[in-house]
């Protein structure tokens, strides 16, 4: 059926494609794994699994419409959800893809809502004859993936950021602000999903199964530490963005500030002029100079000497450029 793959996978890594009819056939595993992958956007496959012979709880997880990572014990299995990054065509990377797994010694069923490229690299590996020995390793390269997926998308925010940094340095009106915003709202979203997975798999590594060998408790303490890395990285480009914004937001408010210095500094040297050229306005008698001709042009000569003046005690008190 078109949406369900089926893998039996023996201890040695070689992987043989089984039908959908055998899916939960215990008799054909004869000591293998057996990998049940569902994809829920194929159509059929979700009415496959809701009549699959799964418990109701587990069903009930794994189709669930909303999931955050998490790692659940119940019975004799394991339900974890995961999450990776979103890189299909169109669509935005931080809207993450979940993936709901059932873990038992013998049995994993992973079901996806949209496609998840990590889970297609892991199933190309057991096609190649390069599979996992067991249910926990599968889950851990599956972690891996994910997190080798997640990497490039991280380091392409950092890279943004550099040059983010570097403009604000350089040129700050040439500064991508709508960029900035974006590279933070982004960081923050993948945040958002990359410290619970670390605990899933924090989680699930120190639990008490037989079928966790050492081995797998080594890799997924593994993915476990490449989770927090870039949890941490996104925790640092968020916080390089802030301080990226505080410095457009202190440039900006220096601007402002020298602007409304400018025009205090205007109005107060025009101030005094015009107390005068209101005063020598006014309509009364008794004006002095009322009639001599070269009245006018000694005020005006006074009032140009008694703004330079001004200036120059302004430029003086720093207020105008000078020390």
């Amino acid at each position: 059926m078109d949406g369900i793959r089926v893998w039996r996978i023996g201890s040695d890594g070689t992987g043989r494609a089984l039908g959908a009819e055998a899916a939960f056939d215990r008799a054909r595993a004869e000591g293998a794994l057996i990998w049940v992958h569902v994809d829920c956007a194929r159509e059929g496959a979700r009415d496959w699994l809701e009549a699959a012979p799964l418990d109701p709880l587990v069903l009930r997880a794994l189709l669930a419409p909303e999931t955050r990572p998490r790692c659940t014990t119940h019975e004799a299995g394991v339900l974890i959800n995961l999450r990776g990054v979103n890189l299909n065509p169109g669509d935005e990377v931080e809207d993450m893809v979940s993936l709901r797994m059932w873990v038992t010694a013998d049995l994993v069923v992973s079901v996806q809502l949209r496609r998840l490229m990590a889970v297609g690299d892991v199933s190309d590996g057991v096609a190649r004859g390069q599979g996992p020995d067991g249910a926990a390793e599968l889950v851990a390269r599956l972690a891996l993936r994910l997190a080798d997926r997640a990497e490039p998308v991280v380091a392409g925010l950092n890279e943004r950021l550099d040059a983010l940094e570097d403009q604000v340095i350089e040129d700050m009106a040439r500064l991508d602000r709508r960029g900035l915003a974006e590279i933070r709202r982004v960081a923050i979203v993948l945040r958002r999903h990359m410290a619970p997975q670390r605990d899933a798999l924090s989680t699930f590594e120190i639990e008490d199964m037989a079928w966790i060998r050492a081995h797998d408790r080594a890799r997924l303490r593994e993915a476990t530490e490449r989770m927090t890395r870039l949890a941490e990285e996104l925790d640092a480009i968020r916080d390089r963005a802030q301080v990226v914004h505080d410095q457009i937001m202190d440039a900006r408010a220096e601007v402002m500030n020298r602007q409304m210095l400018l025009l205090s500094v205007v109005a107060a040297i025009f101030l005094p002029l015009g107390l005068i050229t209101g005063l020598l306005g006014i309509n009364v008698g008794g004006m002095p100079g009322e009639e001599n001709p070269r009245a006018f042009w000694i005020v005006t000569g006074g009032l140009v000497v008694l703004g330079l003046g001004l200036m120059v005690w302004f430029r003086r008190a720093g207020l105008l450029g000078g020390r």
